[in-house]
């Protein structure tokens, strides 16, 4: 999930994904007090048109393009995530802030992607050599142990 630090941020911006976060913490509290409310973390459309300050079928463009991808529920619902509401408010970002046009935020983004998932491969990767040289070093401390006990 991309984050920003709240001096990146409008004010009303960190009030819509403030109200947002109560929005879940409402529906996980609720569910907990067995209200029957089906525990959801997306949003409606409409919700996230509103949290992001675009239009909903601005949403529906980015779509089209394959921006983003929401969840699609019974009746063909789009379901956004608060990792969709990120992208949105990425691609909102790029395109009134700085002037990208769209087809420039798709290579964005998918740099992005592609930049996150080459440094989870590698941390993958050096928590491997990590345990591969921590298995090495207690195999020669075993037998540093064992030549000298000779």
């Amino acid at each position: 999930m991309v984050t920003y630090r709240d001096d990146e941020l409008t004010e009303a911006e960190q009030e819509r994904l403030a109200a947002g976060q109560e929005m879940h913490g409402a529906l996980r509290s609720s569910r907990r007090r067995g209200h029957g409310l089906r525990q959801r973390r997306h949003y409606t459309i409409s919700v996230a048109a509103e949290l992001v300050s675009v239009h909903q079928q601005t949403i529906r463009h980015y779509e089209r393009l394959g921006l983003i991808e929401p969840y699609r529920g019974k009746g063909d619902i789009r379901y956004f995530s608060p990792d969709d509401i990120d992208r949105l408010l990425q691609i909102r970002r790029l395109v009134e802030e700085l002037g990208v046009n769209l087809a420039g935020v798709e290579v964005i983004l998918n740099m992005r992607e592609q930049m996150r998932d080459a440094q989870a491969e590698y941390e993958h990767r050096i928590e491997e050599l990590r345990e591969q040289y921590e298995g090495e070093i207690g195999r020669l401390k075993e037998m540093i142990r064992r030549m000298q006990g000779e």
